[in-house]
């Protein structure tokens, strides 16, 4: 789709009621879904970050949505596909502070090129006690992006086109930090697996596109 068209379109949920968790769950195992359901967020001393869902055009014109591969090391969130951002910093404004600094620091993308739509519902990760702020950005120019190879080990540049067939979303088995050999929801983009929070975060994404395009 060409990017003009998307973002006169993308416009239009400023105003729309999020998805939420409904949207969310749709992405998580049962198993999960219910301790969530059950517990939501039990520790008070959980930790704020907030990521940028980016969309921005590519030599074409055409509509894509960046996402990062992280580099491997010593955590649970080692070597997984992600949205960039990370944790809330003492010298942050606010959430959004935050995901645009982040956004800059790990993919090199110019905060002032960056328009901001909306905030997204917030999601908690149980195995790092984060709370998760999402944010839905359009970049306003084509690349280049620069990756701050400490954290990012690539970019990873998803056609609008894909991330919005359904038959992208797959099920697969995948051990995680609390469980081994267990069947999830997933997005195959680009050849990689996207599960966990950032699958739920670009499922409230995917349900509040199609409202609009």
């Amino acid at each position: 789709m060409n990017f003009n068209d998307f973002a006169k379109s993308i416009s239009k949920i400023e105003n729309i009621e999020l998805p939420g968790s409904a949207s969310h769950y749709k992405m998580i195992p049962s198993f999960r879904r219910k301790e969530l359901e059950a517990n939501g967020i039990v520790n008070k001393n959980t930790k704020k970050a907030a990521v940028m869902a980016l969309f921005y055009p590519d030599i074409s014109y055409n509509t894509n949505l960046l996402l990062i591969l992280r580099n491997t090391y010593k955590g649970i969130h080692s070597n997984q596909i992600a949205l960039p951002g990370g944790k809330v910093e003492k010298e942050d404004e606010s959430l959004l502070a935050t995901a645009l600094r982040e956004t800059y620091e790990e993919v090199g993308a110019d905060p002032n090129n960056i328009r901001v739509i909306r905030h997204l519902t917030e999601i908690f990760i149980p195995p790092s006690n984060f709370e998760v702020t999402p944010y839905l950005g359009l970049y306003q120019k084509e690349r280049p992006f620069l990756l701050q190879k400490e954290e990012v080990a690539a970019l990873v540049e998803v056609s609008l086109y894909d991330f919005m067939d359904d038959s992208k979303i797959i099920y697969q088995k995948l051990s995680t930090s609390y469980a081994d050999n267990v069947e999830v929801p997933a997005f195959k983009l680009n050849g990689y697996t996207v599960w966990g929070a950032t699958a739920m975060m670009l499922n409230e994404i995917k349900e509040l596109f199609k409202q609009v395009l």
